[in-house]
């Protein structure tokens, strides 16, 4: 595991400031110029794609043969239309909830799952670490992309079976950061000292453990982030996520190929989203990461 991802413990980190570990961390992420500017860009992604049932001009499925493929700036469509006449901001509105939430669910639910996990196998040690350590690195002999379609296309198209899939990813990355740090944790004297005084493993993992586990994992989780969006994105651009006509940006980048020599600004709108929230995502996580790093 990474060096950065190896935080000091919170309680002796805010010891030498007087103030809490996540105060110091909120403290230096509002001093943070990008993190501020990311989390407005993001606000505002979020908070269109939340609101478009009363922010969108159009109904998303609405559609008009005779006003397709109509080019940035046309009365009426600020961004034009698509390729069955539908208006594009209230498409990429709309098509903001379905991406986001196949982004975010997949690493909310590898994030439950794949601490636990890291926690029982990192605690245990012995035999229990080795069997479930090395089940999960069966899905390290595969590219994550690769594994993500054969996932997919086995279990065939639509947006739960790509949820799924795309969790079925990053559980075994999340599982071996939890892993990694809770090994590290078990061995220090404290831990020791509770083990002696008659605490149960579960007291010990709940109290002692589980606080400085979180911090790594969380960290490297909002990394995953725009990895989760663009994988998404990429099964809905093969057919294997979301089915039309539903909005999503993946898939409009699929049906909107056709229009690409005819209006080929048009076509890249889905994409600069995508774009644009997986690098916010990404710059905010490096934002968090460094406010983390109380070490400095």
């Amino acid at each position: 595991m990474p060096d950065s991802l190896v935080m000091p413990l919170p309680a002796a980190a805010a010891a030498s400031s007087g103030r809490s570990y996540w105060a110091m961390v909120w403290y230096q992420l509002l001093r943070d110029p990008m993190a501020l500017l990311i989390s407005f860009i993001l606000l505002l992604i979020v908070s269109a794609a939340v609101f478009a049932p009363w922010l969108a001009p159009a109904d998303p499925y609405k559609a008009s043969m005779l006003h397709r493929l109509l080019p940035l700036g046309s009365e009426g469509h600020l961004l034009g239309t698509d390729e069955l006449g539908r208006d594009m901001v209230t498409r990429l509105m709309y098509g903001g909830r379905i991406s986001l939430l196949m982004g975010v669910i997949p690493v909310l639910a590898a994030f439950v799952i794949g601490t636990t996990t890291g926690l029982l196998a990192g605690y245990a040690g012995g035999r229990i670490n080795m069997v479930i350590m090395r089940v999960l690195d069966v899905f390290y002999a595969f590219p994550s992309v690769l594994l993500a379609v054969a996932i997919s296309g086995a279990l065939g198209p639509g947006m739960s079976n790509s949820l799924i899939a795309l969790t079925l990813i990053f559980v075994p990355q999340v599982v071996r950061v939890a892993e990694s740090v809770t090994t590290q944790v078990r061995k220090l004297d404290y831990i020791e000292a509770a083990r002696m005084s008659g605490a149960g493993a579960f007291s010990i993992i709940r109290v002692h453990v589980l606080s400085n586990v979180l911090g790594p994992v969380f960290v490297y989780t909002t990394g995953l982030l725009s990895v989760s969006m663009i994988l998404a994105s990429g099964l809905s651009f093969l057919g294997l996520g979301v089915k039309p006509p539903e909005a999503e940006w993946g898939l409009m980048l699929n049906t909107l190929r056709s229009a690409i020599y005819i209006n080929p600004w048009l076509a890249a709108l889905p994409g600069a989203m995508i774009f644009i929230t997986s690098i916010a995502f990404n710059l905010l996580s490096d934002s968090v990461r460094t406010a983390m790093d109380i070490r400095r």
